[in-house]
Formats: C-alpha cells, structure tokens, sequence
C-alpha cells in the first residue's frame, strides 16, 4: 500500500520526530504544487522524502526543512552517497565539513569517497587555535547567536595544495559558505566543490556570487527545495513557472 499523497491534514500528518527517518520508492507522493504539512523531495533516482514545512516570519511564505543529524541511519547514508556520487568525477583529495550539522554529512561523504579522515571546522575556540585563522559566523537557522568559525592550524597541512570540497547540511542563505570560504581563502585553500543535502531555495546564489562568479557553478546538491507561499486556501504552493 502507497503512503497517501500530501492534500488534506489528516492520519497523514508525521509526529516531528518521524520526519527524515524514511525514504519512499518513486512515485509514492504526486508530483501536485501544493502541500499541507510536508514537503516532497525527490532524490535524482527518484526516491522521495518528506521533509516538514516551516512557515517563514511574514506568514506569506514557507520552506521544507532538513535535520540531518535527526535522520535515520538510512536516509543519511542515502543522502551521503548521492552527493557523494556527484563529487567522484571531480577528484576531491580531501573533505571539509562545515559545524554544526554539515559535520554530520560530511564525515558521511568522506567514507563514501574512501578517504580515511575528512577535516572538521569548528565553532568552539580550543587554546592553541590563532585567532588570524577564524571569520565571524551566522546562520538562517540561529540568527542572534554570535559566533565565530575556526579551523585547527594543526590540520593546515591536510589541506595545501589538495583537490577540497566544502560540505555543508543545507545551503539556504549562503551565509555560512561564504564565511567558510572566506576562511579557506585565509588559508590559501580555494574548494573545487562545494556540496549540501539540499539546495534551500535559491536566496544562496546571489551571496555565491558576490564572493566570487566560480561559486556558483562549484555548488553540488543532492536535491532542490524551493520558496513556498500561501494560498488562499491555507496550502503551500511552490511558486509559479
């Protein structure tokens, strides 16, 4: 028995903690432009996941949201192996992950690419870090929070002169990539590829390329969600065209 596509509230509807915890075979959920409670996402071999909506301050707008650190064990794998997929043609030498949530997804792709380690950025200054090698951090999801983005002067020579991908959970704002660029660029390391689970609307393309026209183009998701509004029927509706 198929799972009931997403058009009424109702039995349908997932507890928050059910979310992520499970891929559907293609063609579970419609292909339809409006949803009530989740979001489907389509994965490129046509696997779907539901992801919750998230209604945006104005009320006027939503978004599909990715935890990946909530996921199940085979949805992360899933998730891990398709980007993973799309980064093998570009020959990466090394993997950096991105704190909080991209740690989670990067060690993943790291494993999947047969590396034996990957090189984690942090947000916790440990005392032998050197403040020269940190840049201010923010994010969409912790706004107030003021933070800094460190990386170990220790794992330097990991990555000079390596063939690097940044690996994030999510690209929404761009915010949080174009500081771990601006780090990496600290550091003499320019990425080749920068990669995410998702692809949150595409608010990041504009901060991309400001901080570089390479950018953009450099960016590998495993899937797409875009900006949702409201309808006059109280759904959520991906825009039009």
């Amino acid at each position: 028995m198929t799972d009931r596509p997403d058009t009424t509230s109702g039995p349908q509807d997932l507890a928050p903690h059910d979310f992520w915890q499970k891929l559907h075979g293609p063609g579970s959920f419609p292909g339809h432009a409006e949803f009530t409670s989740f979001y489907v996402a389509q994965l490129a071999d046509g696997r779907q996941l539901r992801l919750p909506l998230r209604p945006l301050a104005d009320g006027e707008h939503a978004l599909a949201s990715l935890i990946v650190n909530q996921a199940s064990f085979a949805v992360l794998d899933a998730l891990a192996e398709q980007l993973a997929d799309k980064l093998r043609a570009i020959d990466i030498d090394i993997v950096v992950g991105l704190p909080t949530l991209g740690l989670t997804l990067a060690s993943e792709v790291a494993k999947k690419l047969g590396h034996l380690r990957y090189v984690p950025l942090g947000t916790s200054r440990k005392f032998w870090y050197r403040d020269e090698l940190s840049v201010p951090l923010s994010s969409i999801t912790t706004p107030t929070q003021q933070k800094r983005l460190y990386i170990d002067p220790r794992m330097l020579p990991l990555l000079a002169d390596k063939r690097v991908a940044l690996i994030d959970d999510v690209i929404s704002s761009g915010t949080s990539i174009v500081s771990a660029l601006a780090l990496l660029s600290s550091c003499a390391v320019e990425p080749v590829a920068i990669g995410a689970a998702m692809l949150q609307s595409d608010r990041w393309k504009e901060k991309l390329l400001e901080a570089g026209s390479q950018w953009p183009e450099r960016i590998h998701g495993v899937f797409e969600t875009p900006m949702l509004r409201k309808t006059t029927t109280g759904t959520w509706a991906r825009p039009a065209g």
